[in-house]
This record gives structure tokens, C-alpha cells and sequence, in this order.
């Protein structure tokens, strides 16, 4: 795992925590990078591998948790857009290239469009296409549908460090794909002192995220992106399985057509490997150089 640097940045209620990978050049293009729902800011790590210095990453830990945990509500999508909108105000950022994982690609659509000014083109990674929320489900049960098991981690205790590992080599997702960048990933979630630690993620904060994906004005953000996008679906699901979030039948459905996002298939990678994979995040990462220095 490469080395990277803490900052801090003030937002409304206290201080967004990021990490920030430096380019091999000062002057490089900076990039932002946002995370999924229940993840953190180093599942972005293998990607700034990937990049290799070629531009400077800063991926910050959205509010509700790991560093960000401590910032208080209110919560939901459009609140992170503005969090995101401080970081490159506060950093003297514009234009900036914007990639947003899961949930986070969801955050980057909007904020695009929230703060055109800001933000150049984005690179959403399995995610950011939304679909209307079945009418019959209560929002606990609509939470449980988008994220499944994910939910019932939150309430659970650990206790220790390798407990926590050996939930998540586990997961299907995660069977053939472990790495130490994935273990760092995992660990930075935990808070807490053994024998009982637990996931740093508020579930009010994800409750809230999570419901809010089915806004209207989440839902539509794609149709008015001031820049153009990139969708990178992942061929396999949350669970390894072989549907995906996104497959050719589903990405017709949304209608793309009188839009600015190309979807790109990434075969031989799941909802996580695309981004912690070798071959999802070596996707991410030539992608990401080449709209930095476009």
C-alpha cells in the first residue's frame, strides 16, 4: 500500500477527514474520489496505486464515517455535495475531475450538477444510475433491498481486528480478491477498544443516504450533468453473483441515449472489485489519468 496524508477539512459542524495520495508531480491534475454507502475513504487505495503518481487523489471519509464519523446530520445525498463542494473550495480546487464508487458515484452526479462550476468530468463506478423505488416497500425494507447484508454489520461487535477480518474474507465478493489494501480498507472502519469494536458507520447516517438515493433529484441527476461521464459497471454483484447492479437489459431501461454518460462494461469484476480488484482498479485509474489530463 502506498503512502498518503491525512488533512482535515472544515465543513458544517466540524472537519470532513480525507486522505490525499501526492502526484510525483506538484503540478500534476488533482483528482477527487468519493465512497459507497457503508465504505471509507482507503477503498480507494488500490486505485492511487494504480495511478502511480500520475495525478494527486484525494478521497475523503463521507460524513457518518470512519475520520468522518464525529460530524453530526443532518445527513443525506445532498448534503455530501456540499461537504464535497467545501473540500475543493477549501483546497483551491476547480473543474476538478469528480469519481464517485456505489453511492458515492450518486454524490458525484449531484453535486455536478448542484455546483457546475466546480466539478469537470466524472467517472461514476457501478452506480449513479438510479431506478424509481418499488411502491410497496417501507424505507427499512428499501435500505435492506440496496444493501443488503451490509445493514446487519452495522449493529454488529467484534472482538478483535481478526475477527473483523474473517467476517470479510468471507463475503463472496471478497473470496479471491484479498490483498492488504483491502485488509487496511476494512480495518479503517472499525472504532472501538476489544473485545467489543464495531463499524464506525452511523446508521442513522445510512438510513438516511440510503433512502435518499431514491430522490427525485438523485434520480434525475444524470439527465442534466454539465460535463461528460463515464459509467464503469461491474459484470457481477454485491455478492459475486452473476447479476450485477447494471447488465445491457437494465442500462436500456434507463434511457442513457439523450445523456452525457457512456457506459463501459468492466467483465471479470463484482460491485467491490472494480474498485479494489487489480484489473477494476487498473480500469479506474487509466480512466481517471486520462479525463485529468484531458
Amino acid at each position: 500500500m502506498i503512502p498518503y496524508e491525512e488533512i482535515e477539512v472544515p465543513v458544517s459542524g466540524g472537519a470532513l477527514a480525507a486522505l490525499r495520495w501526492p502526484a510525483a508531480d506538484p503540478q500534476a491534475p488533482v483528482v477527487v474520489a468519493l465512497h459507497g454507502i457503508t465504505a471509507n475513504a482507503l477503498s480507494w487505495g488500490p486505485v492511487a496505486r494504480q495511478l502511480a503518481g500520475r495525478v494527486t487523489l484525494i478521497a475523503p471519509d463521507l460524513r457518518g464515517r470512519a475520520g468522518s464519523s464525529g460530524l453530526p446530520g443532518p445527513y443525506g445525498i445532498a448534503g455530501h455535495t456540499d461537504d464535497i463542494a467545501a473540500l475543493t473550495a477549501f483546497l483551491g480546487l476547480d473543474r476538478v475531475v469528480l469519481a464517485g464508487h456505489s453511492m458515492g458515484a450518486f454524490v458525484a452526479a449531484l453535486a455536478a450538477v448542484r455546483h457546475p462550476d466546480r466539478f469537470g468530468p466524472l467517472l461514476l463506478v457501478d452506480g449513479g444510475i438510479g431506478f424509481p423505488a418499488p411502491t410497496h416497500l417501507t424505507p427499512d425494507e428499501l435500505l435492506t433491498a440496496v444493501i443488503g447484508p451490509a445493514m446487519d454489520r452495522l449493529s454488529m461487535t467484534f472482538t478483535d481486528r481478526a475477527a473483523y477480518r474473517a467476517f470479510w474474507q468471507a463475503h463472496p465478493a471478497f473470496a479471491d480478491a484479498w490483498s492488504d489494501e483491502v485488509d487496511a480498507y476494512i480495518q479503517r472502519d472499525l472504532t472501538g477498544q476489544e473485545p467489543v469494536l464495531r463499524s464506525s458507520c452511523r446508521i442513522e447516517a445510512i438510513r438516511t443516504d440510503g433512502v435518499g438515493l431514491f430522490d427525485e433529484e438523485v434520480l434525475t441527476a444524470v439527465r442534466k450533468l454539465p460535463a461528460e461521464a463515464t459509467l464503469l459497471w461491474a459484470a457481477r454483484g454485491l455478492m459475486d453473483e452473476e447479476q450485477g447492479l447494471y447488465d445491457e437489459a437494465r442500462l436500456a431501461a434507463a434511457d442513457l441515449g439523450g445523456t452525457r454518460v457512456e457506459p463501459v462494461a468492466v467483465k471479470d469484476v463484482n460491485h467491490y472489485t472494480v474498485l479494489t480488484g487489480e484489473r477494476g482498479a487498473r480500469e479506474v485509474a487509466d480512466r481517471l489519468v486520462a479525463y485529468a489530463r484531458a
